[in-house]
């Protein structure tokens, strides 16, 4: 990526604000925002919001929720260029708004991603994929096809696979070819490889490639592949359900016949693209007789050990080396062109690149579970939960992927952060001839939140309660139990979440209802929404362990070693603040080396919300640990409150100082270091699902409010409040970046995505929210500490998303009196709802 025109005054002043007012997360569309906003402000068209808002329409960003960046170009419109805030004292770093301590290569667009590092010279790839949903396919003879174009070097099929020819993220369940043999599972699907020079790749039309298809009848949904005469996806499996979820407690039937009240609903949300602005891409080299592969990964130790089983070599003989992540959200967490530049770089002991076209990452790269669901939930007379049955169906492609998370993760979950006596959830992922599902901020949740905070919405208007009392009435509190029969301690912040929206509930509540009252009522409708959310940090029950290291060199330089990847989340800057305050440093004194397999410890993967609790815990004992062997060594006591100063190869405290030079160092070239590894407490679930899934659990709840048009079934979503239990604040204004880029998310999983395969190829068949489609978003963290967690602090990247969705529908729902049981709520959808008689 070439760097940013800072020519003008103007774009100097946007990069220096865009940091300060950290309107930057992956980093990936900031150049486009900047160029474009540049060119407004020099136009002098930016006078107020909504210019700036226009500003950069055309710019699609998946990770901010573009406020930020609408704030900071109004603010040089208007002549305040704020520059970035002073890095805070010893000791403080955690709770401070610690500008983006990676933030200065994305606005000035030097930043390396997955396409930018690839050698001019490097040969690239092109994949051969199948046109059908599921086929037969055999190759002919590939020497006519070779001699008829030069500058092809190789083509590399299924049988080159060194090793063994599949992977997953789940080993127990892998089951994804790196490239197909004989038959093709899903549209898009890679069956070989053609490796040539970028120029012959580029220009080349390889239809002339000898293959012969067989189409076979696809199946495309639940129903079809779960009908008595469905054939095998798999044939190691005896149907084609990847994998059951139960969690039950209490007696079900028994708590239905107590209630006073039953809803029921059954619900159907779509296939979700990720949307990362950056396709994948990346290329692999050999250093001496070991393979280094660069990427956009979300998982490089984990796509280490996936490389060395496909390569049939030792993990010691591959490095993964991340480039920056243009946008994640989980869908860079399984192996996409990485085993391809592999392979190829392998056999042919060359170079070699690949980068996705726009249609190949969205038709081959895994999406959000769509979900069937059939939810009943009954309360007694006073507004008390005393049933839930929950059957959710997750549909989850051609291979496992993510499937066994998804359908692990929703039965702890589907009974919200409410206090259940009777509770029943089953759930099954289920294979169909469609590309593979995999994990999309939440792994589940927000489509089981879909329907079941509609269906405590319809629960409260059936009792005549109002819809945020009903929810007060019910939430879990400290020493409460879940559903699993964990019990939890602290950290329990849903009460205060939902009593911080009140206000705002109930000045909303009265202005809809005022507007309702008006002329333009009769066609446009304004509704007010809210919905509640539980969320487990971390795998489920199940190991989950991060590492991190500390050293001090001989030059007196303090050094961490953090694994986490950041793909726009922030563990570059919020990891070292909780390092730099563990061992009482200034920020800024403190270097950073960034995530790859040979330089930096496993900290698992960059997904399930945990890097901020689990790699953030690994960092203060690793902080903790050092500073305990500096003074030990300077024979003061571990616990001594007393100030180090490092460098010049001295370390010094209060009239005493060590001479680095004259230490050894080790392996690492420390003279001195710590490792420290934390793996928050989990236990298995039994048959029921009973135990304890998750160390820590995230709670907020969010407020929407909507404008219906009832002649277009046109949604325009106002406002949303959101209230997160953060556990501790490390960066404000991180935090307020991840819930405002939720929102966006969750406003198209509510109203406009849904990925159709064969047919959506591009931004162009796929809508995702601009900037001109955002609301208001006012952010609101609720601190409840975490006695587990590093300084009390816990997750927020996939919390911020799960309830927005449900909160939007049951607004949409308020303001139209229909429920909304086919997501996305298109207009459509809410045309069809209007004409629908009333149940």
């Amino acid at each position: 990526m070439e760097g940013v025109d800072t020519c003008t005054a103007n774009g100097a002043a946007l990069q220096d604000t865009f940091l300060s007012h950290q309107a930057v997360q992956c980093g990936f569309c900031i150049p486009g925002m900047l160029c474009a906003a540049t060119a407004a402000l020099d136009r002098d068209d930016v006078h107020s919001m909504d210019d700036a808002r226009d500003s950069i329409a055309g710019v699609l960003c998946r990770c901010t929720g573009y406020q930020k960046q609408v704030a900071a170009i109004h603010d040089v419109a208007q002549g305040r260029v704020a520059c970035r805030t002073d890095m805070p004292a010893t000791g403080v770093a955690v709770g401070t708004a610690v500008t983006r301590l990676d933030g200065l290569a994305k606005v000035q667009g030097t930043d390396s991603f997955g396409a930018d590092g690839i050698p001019i010279d490097a040969l690239m790839i092109k994949a051969i994929r199948s046109p059908f949903h599921r086929a037969r396919f055999a190759i002919g003879d590939l020497k006519p096809f070779v001699a008829r174009h030069p500058g092809v070097e190789r083509v590399i099929l299924a049988e080159d696979v060194p090793g063994l020819n599949v992977h997953g993220v789940a080993q127990a369940y892998a089951d994804q070819p790196v490239l197909a043999q004989h038959s093709a599972r899903f549209l898009g699907e890679a069956v070989a490889l053609i490796v040539g020079s970028a120029e012959t790749i580029d220009h080349d039309d390889f239809g002339d490639f000898p293959i012969q298809w067989e189409s076979q009848a696809p199946l495309l949904t639940i129903d079809d592949a779960l009908s008595a005469d469905a054939p095998l996806l798999h044939d190691a499996r005896p149907d084609n359900i990847l994998i059951h979820g139960r969690v039950v407690s209490g007696d079900v039937d028994a708590g239905l016949s107590m209630a006073a009240a039953v809803v029921e609903g059954h619900f159907q949300t779509s296939f979700v693209e990720h949307a990362y602005i950056e396709p994948e891409a990346g290329w692999a080299r050999m250093d001496g007789d070991v393979i280094e592969v660069y990427s956009p990964t979300q998982a490089p130790h984990p796509h280490r050990e996936e490389l060395a089983r496909i390569l049939g070599c030792s993990e010691h003989r591959i490095r993964v080396i991340p480039s920056a992540v243009g946008g994640g959200f989980g869908g860079k967490l399984d192996l996409t062109v990485q085993p391809l530049v592999a392979l190829a770089t392998w056999i042919l002991g060359k170079t070699v690149g690949m980068i996705f076209t726009r249609e190949e990452s969205i038709s081959t790269s895994t999406k959000r579970h769509p979900a069937t669901i059939d939810s009943r939930i009954a309360a007694t007379a006073d507004g008390t939960i005393c049933a839930i049955d929950f059957h959710g169906d997750f549909n989850t492609g051609a291979y496992a992927s993510w499937g066994t998370a998804v359908a692990n993760r929703v039965p702890v979950h589907a009974s919200g952060p409410y206090k259940v006596d009777h509770y029943r959830a089953l759930t099954r992922a289920v294979h169909t001839n469609i590309t593979p599902a995999g994990a999309f901020r939440g792994f589940g949740v927000p489509q089981a939140v879909v329907a079941q905070e509609q269906m405590i919405d319809e629960l409260a208007n059936r009792l005549g309660i109002d819809r945020l009392e009903f929810r007060l009435r019910n939430v879990l509190r400290a020493g409460d139990a879940l559903v699993t029969g964990q019990v939890l301690p602290d950290s329990v912040g849903i009460e205060a979440c939902l009593l911080a929206l009140k206000p705002r509930w109930e000045a909303a509540t009265a202005e809809a209802c005022a507007a309702n009252q008006s002329a333009a009522a009769k066609r446009l409708r304004r509704g007010v929404g809210i919905a509640a959310m539980i969320y487990g940090c971390g795998n489920t029950a199940s190991t989950n362990p991060s590492t991190i290291r500390m050293g001090i060199n001989r030059a007196g330089d303090v050094i961490l070693h953090q694994g986490a990847v950041d793909a726009g989340q922030g563990s570059n800057t919020v990891i070292p603040q909780i390092a730099a305050d563990a061992f009482c440093i200034p920020l800024q004194e403190l270097k950073c080396v960034d995530a790859a397999t040979h330089v930096t410890p496993s900290c698992g993967r960059t997904s399930a919300s945990r890097q901020t609790f689990v790699t953030g815990k690994a960092a203060l004992l690793a902080g903790q640990q050092l500073r305990a062997k500096v003074l030990n060594t300077l024979g003061q006591e571990p616990s001594a409150n007393v100030t180090l100063t490092f460098g010049n190869g001295l370390i010094a405290s209060e009239g005493s100082k060590l001479d680095l030079s004259q230490l050894p160092a080790n392996e690492f070239g420390y003279v001195m270091m710590a490792e420290a590894t934390f793996d928050p407490p989990a236990t298995p679930l039994d048959k029921d699902g009973q135990g304890s899934p998750y160390a820590v659990y995230a709670f907020g709840a969010q407020l929407a409010e909507v404008e219906v048009d009832t002649h277009t079934g046109t949604t325009r979503v106002l406002r949303v409040t959101a209230a997160h239990d953060v556990g501790r604040m490390v960066n404000p204004s991180l935090l307020e970046g991840q819930v405002e880029g939720a929102v966006a998310q969750g406003i198209g999983l509510a109203l406009m995505e849904k990925f159709v395969p064969g047919v959506t190829l591009g931004f162009r068949d796929y809508p995702i929210p601009t900037s001109l489609d955002m609301p208001r978003v006012d952010t609101i963290l609720v601190e409840e500490p975490a006695s587990i967690g590093p300084y009390g602090a816990k997750g927020i990247g996939e919390p911020a998303l799960v309830p927005t969705a449900a909160a939007i529908l049951n607004a949409v729902s308020h303001a139209i009196g229909k429920r909304m049981y086919d997501v996305p709520a298109t207009p459509e959808v809410i045309l069809r709802a209007l004409d629908a008689p009333p149940s």
